[in-house]
Order: C-alpha cells, then structure tokens, then sequence
C-alpha cells in the first residue's frame, strides 16, 4: 500500500502539516457552546466560560478550536440557523485572533456563511455537504472542510443502523462528496475525511472501522479526522459513564493515530496531547532503530 502522500491541509489563514517523520496527529479541541451537549451539559454556553476553556485549550497544546452550536447528538431535536448563529458568533469573533484555527460544526450553509465572514479556518458538516447551499458556502472561500459519512439524521441515526458493506459505503460515499466538492472549485488541499464514528453506526460498526481507517484513507487520498472521543463506543467497552470515559478516549485517539489518523478531535486536549507525544517519540524511536 503507498505512503500518504499529501503534505498539509490548507485551513483559512493557516497551512497545517499532515505528514512528515516527525509528524504527530494534529489535536482538534471540541467547544461545544450548546446547552444540551451530550458530554459538556452546557457547561459551555456562556460567553465568559466558552472563552476561558479555548484558552485552557490553547495553552494545553490544541492544534485546532472545533466550535459547535447544534447538539447532533442521538436523538438531538435540530437547532435553528439563528440558534446556531447566536451561539457560535461571538466565540467566533472573540477568538478569530487567537493565533489557531477555527472550526465551525455546522450543517446549515446560512450559519457557514456567517463563520466564514467572521473569520472560521474550517466547516466540520456532519453532512458531508450534500445540501448543495453548503458547497456554494464555502466554494469560494480558503477554508478547509471536513466532510463527514452520516447515516441518517441525529433523531433517528441510532436506532437501528445497518449496512451491506460497510467499508464500502462509506468510501464510495465520502468518494461521492469528494468529487462533488472538487467539482464546485474546492483545491484537494482543503479537504479531509471523517469515517463518522457513532453517527448511524453501532459499536461493531465502529470497531471495524477504525481498524479499516488507514485503508480507507489510502483508498480516497485525503487526510482523515477521527472523532472516538466519550462516545457510546467508548462507554460500552467500559461500562463507564459520559464523565469517566477520558482514559478510554485517549486509548482510542492513540488507536486512531496509529491507523493513520491525521487530525484527532477531543475533549480532553492536555492529556491527549500527552499521550501523543509518548507515541509519536516512540513510534520515531523504532523507526530509527529500523535503519
């Protein structure tokens, strides 16, 4: 199988290393602002607290600042575009200089539009893009997208997910959405992949995906983002609660990393941080003893 060969991922203002012998997976922090956040329990949605967490991430070592407005948990009712907007607006323009990159997880062209304005780097759509409206969004602008395998919508996703293939469903249908977005003028080094770990997809399916994830990243040629972080997956393979899941977390973000995964999205940033840092120095340690 080839070696990965794209060298960065073009993010708005910034160029993020994607490869490379000394490269480590890039740590994407999460900033849910929502009131009904699965993991944080809203805990976030005040301005003042939202701030003062990015900037704890950013002094534990976060690569990127994911900002989402809409819970998409299972089951989640949908949030409005003014919702979203009134939610993530304001972190967005407070933290447009903070020296990292800004992502919005969004799924609504109107809300893309407005972050972009602001100033966001990236567009996480757990969508994939497959409301035209999205692509015209961010077409015209430098930032990185994100495009996600969903299978069905967050109330209903959950309740029996099933596939023929399932590795070749979500390649074929992230292939789609690739060729689609390429189509509408968007430059190969703006996009990544997320295989959609926990959206539309049972514990099983999960598993088998993440040990498939490098194949399926060679497969499309794009970098992937994997998010494990204090999922259901997670919780069942430890019998631990939402809030006890971190060393879970870190096991799976460390599983991710070493099947290719080029961006890690978290909750717990100084101690996945860490953790990949012992990695990495461990993975370059055996590689020079191979030489």
């Amino acid at each position: 199988m080839p070696e990965f060969s794209r060298d960065y991922l073009q993010c708005g203002r910034f160029r993020l290393t994607v490869s490379g012998d000394d490269f480590r997976p890039l740590v994407m922090g999460i900033l849910n602002v929502t009131p009904d956040s699965f993991s944080d329990a809203g805990q976030f949605a005040s301005l003042d607290r939202a701030l003062s967490h990015a900037e704890q991430m950013i002094a534990d070592g976060v690569d990127i600042i994911d900002i989402g407005g809409e819970s998409t948990r299972p089951g989640a009712p949908p949030a409005s575009p003014d919702d979203e907007l009134r939610r993530v607006m304001p972190v967005v323009y407070a933290l447009r200089d903070c020296g990292k990159p800004l992502s919005v997880d969004t799924r609504r062209s109107q809300v893309m539009r407005e972050v972009l304005a602001a100033g966001a780097d990236m567009i996480n759509d757990i969508e994939g893009f497959r409301d035209p409206a999205s692509l015209a969004a961010v077409s015209d602008s430098d930032c990185a997208i994100c495009i996600m395998h969903m299978q069905g919508e967050p109330q209903s996703m959950q309740k029996a997910p099933h596939y023929d293939d399932l590795f070749a469903d979500v390649r074929d249908f992230l292939r789609e959405r690739i060729a689609r977005a390429l189509a509408a003028g968007i430059a190969s080094e703006r996009i990544c992949i997320d295989p959609g770990y926990g959206f539309g997809k049972t514990a099983e399916h999960n598993l088998k995906l993440l040990a498939w994830q490098d194949e399926l990243q060679h497969a499309l040629g794009f970098p992937v983002l994997a998010g494990l972080s204090r999922k259901s997956t997670i919780g069942q393979l430890t019998g631990k609660s939402v809030e006890q899941r971190m060393a879970g977390s870190i096991a799976a973000a460390l599983v991710a990393a070493t099947n290719g995964a080029r961006i890690v999205r978290v909750h717990d940033v100084a101690e996945t941080v860490d953790a990949l840092k012992v990695w990495n120095a461990a993975r370059r340690a055996r590689s020079i003893n191979m030489l």
